[in-house]
This record gives C-alpha cells, sequence and structure tokens, in this order.
C-alpha cells in the first residue's frame, strides 16, 4: 500500500512546516489553512481513521489531544480560543485516509461549522 501524503511527511520524504514533533505525534502547518492559524497534529503510527483506532491506541490518542492543546498554546491560541476538529470518513469531510486534529484558531469560529 502506499504512504499517505502524511505518512511522507513523518518520513521526511516531503517537506512540511513543522511546528511541533515528538516520537508519537508531528504537528505542521495545514498548506489549505481555513483560518488564520490551522495547524494539522497527526501520529506517526498510520491509523486511517478514529474509526480505526484501536484499544491499543488509548495512550496515542490522549497524547495527541494533548499536545495538540499544547501547540494551540503555543501558537497563541490559549487566550482567546481554538477548535481541534477530527473528520471521520467521507460524510465527515476525511480528504486524507490518516488520522489528525485540525488545530484552527485566529478568528471567531462558527457554529455550525458546515
Amino acid at each position: 500500500m502506499e504512504k499517505t501524503i502524511f505518512q511522507k511527511i513523518c518520513d521526511k520524504d516531503i517537506p512540511a512546516d513543522i511546528v511541533y514533533e515528538d516520537d508519537q505525534v508531528l504537528a505542521f502547518h495545514d498548506a489549505n489553512p481555513q483560518a488564520p492559524t490551522h495547524v494539522l497534529m497527526i501520529p506517526r503510527k498510520a491509523i486511517s481513521r478514529v474509526n480505526d483506532a484501536q484499544d491499543e491506541d488509548k495512550l496515542l490518542l490522549g497524547h495527541l489531544l494533548l499536545k495538540a492543546a499544547e501547540v494551540a498554546r503555543d501558537l497563541g491560541l490559549g487566550e482567546n480560543g481554538f477548535r481541534l476538529v477530527i473528520n471521520n470518513g467521507q460524510d465527515g469531510g476525511e480528504s486524507v485516509p490518516h488520522l489528525h486534529c485540525h488545530i484552527l484558531g485566529g478568528r471567531p469560529l462558527q457554529w455550525p461549522p458546515g
């Protein structure tokens, strides 16, 4: 199976504007931002979508969310707020089959999102 674009970014096969990385997750600016700040947080482990996560992924998913909040604060979004979004499947807006969390902020965000 061919690597997704996110796996290629994790493996440093293609460049990205990385804002955070550790041994479990990596965060980088979205190439098609939907807000003034739009960063993607992805696990290094290739999990297609949250619907495919297993019990063994609990610690990784917790780490991903906590680091997403930390990155949001580091980007100056903590005081006014931010949104974390995880899309799942075609109807959920998923465009890359690699679990990822969108960190959106820098302007007031509307509800419902779309």
